[in-house]
């Protein structure tokens, strides 16, 4: 093995979720330390390591079209080496190799050893916990666990990521002091299920007492959840989030579906009843919050009395976020059995029914923020005089932006006060104060 092989240079194309990206950013770190030199342009690399994604059928297709399109860069001669990771590749590693022989190795998930010395480098103990980040510097993400153990009867995850194993608090608050070293203001923890972090290690969910040691982190301003499981919430949490001036108002909570029928058949181990119970908790808890979702249509057994009730949760609840899937059969799943009897088609129209009522919401909730004045990160700036940033109740690139004009120069990463005097269905305009 050597560390230095003339500054060789490496593209690395992350592919899929948030979770995805911290691989690749320790990955990136690696190479950094052995002296690769790491560009965004394929064509010029010496190296292409791709992470894949091999969540649903569109993200699989979107990694297979990288693969080939880096196995012809190699097939021209401007590219030396091809590797492939991440998530389709621990899936389907064997099929891959038979499909596409030309890639020259494939690695799953988190196998950053394998990968180093496949390119002829070694792999950084010490460095492991370090990443070089890609987002925009006063932002990253921190993921806090690795894998799920909860049984959705959809879902391929477990069958990729493994059972959940946490962080230890050590660990995660480490990460976050390296994080906030680097001028990150926000971090938005991520995993699988971040309700279940603990539980594992602790024999307990440890959550709050997280959020309260991250709250403590000097440099770090706003905390975000993301993905939070609905089924054995740890209630008490809100109560941390409402008190810790730090964490943000904002929770995502995954609820996929509301009809019973279906909660029972995706194995979500929640009901109809509980859902509501919880949604009215965590408002009555955090009465500025906001509350983003995500929903699937199209499931096997959602005939149209079980989307009609899907649409009235949508209409009763009025969500701050949300987000629609379709329904993606996936091999080895439990639901898998059940067929995919609901044709694209419908499953499409179904999804632009529910945004459609969701844009209406969105836009009567961002109305009623005219005139106000918030406190907004920004994110970049987009001419002379115009930058975009957000609320404490927009994550990044998933939720709503927000414009903001300002007579002087302000700067990408600060926090501002915004005076709201416009909003669209998923934008605000605003002027610095």
């Amino acid at each position: 093995m050597h560390t230095k092989n003339g500054h060789k240079k490496v593209n690395l194309v992350s592919l899929g979720c948030s979770k995805n990206l911290v691989d690749s950013e320790i990955l990136l770190r690696q190479f950094q330390a052995n002296g690769l030199e790491i560009i965004e342009n394929s064509k010029k690399a010496d190296y292409i390591v791709i992470n894949t994604c091999g969540f649903i059928n569109d993200a699989k297709d979107e990694s297979i079209r990288a693969i080939l399109e880096a196995i012809d860069l190699k097939k021209s001669g401007k590219v030396k080496k091809v590797v492939v990771m991440g998530c389709l590749s621990e899936r389907y590693k064997t099929e891959l190799a038979e499909e596409i022989p030309e890639v020259d190795a494939y690695f799953g998930v988190t196998d950053y050893r394998g990968v180093l010395n496949e390119l002829g480098y070694d792999l950084k103990k010490e460095l492991l916990g370090e990443r070089l980040i890609t987002t925009p510097k006063h932002f990253a993400y921190l993921k806090i666990s690795e894998g799920c153990d909860n049984p959705c009867s959809f879902c391929a995850i477990p069958l990729i990521r493994g059972k959940h194993v946490s962080k230890s608090i050590e660990e995660v608050i480490n990460e976050a002091n390296f994080l906030a070293s680097n001028g990150a203001k926000e971090i938005i923890l991520i995993a699988q299920d971040l309700t279940y972090y603990g539980l594992d290690t602790y024999g307990r969910r440890e959550l709050a007492n997280l959020l309260r040691k991250l709250a403590r982190v000097d440099g770090i301003e706003w905390i975000r959840l993301l993905y939070a499981f609905p089924a054995k919430f740890p209630e008490e949490i809100l109560d941390v989030i409402a008190e810790e001036e730090k964490i943000c108002k904002y929770i995502d909570i995954p609820f996929q579906h509301i009809s019973d029928k279906i909660l029972k058949s995706m194995q979500r181990g929640v009901s109809k009843r509980r859902t509501y119970e919880l949604i009215d908790l965590i408002r009555k808890k955090i009465p500025q919050v906001a509350i983003r979702t995500t929903l699937i249509v199209g499931y096997p057994e959602e005939t149209e009395t079980e989307f009609q009730e899907l649409i009235d949760f949508v209409n009763d609840v009025q969500f701050d976020r949300l987000g629609v899937f379709t329904y993606s059969q996936e091999e080895n799943t439990k639901a898998f059995e059940l067929g995919d009897p609901i044709p694209q088609s419908e499953k499409e129209a179904r999804k632009n029914h529910i945004l459609s009522i969701q844009r209406e919401i969105s836009y009567q909730k961002n109305q009623e923020k005219v005139g106000k004045i918030l406190k907004v990160i920004i994110d970049e700036q987009i001419d002379k005089k115009t930058y975009i940033g957000r609320t404490e109740w927009d994550a990044p690139e998933v939720d709503n932006s927000v414009y903001v004009n300002s007579e002087y120069e302000i700067e990408p990463g600060n926090f501002y006060k915004v005076e709201i005097d416009d909003a669209l269905e998923f934008d605000l305009a605003g002027s610095v104060i």
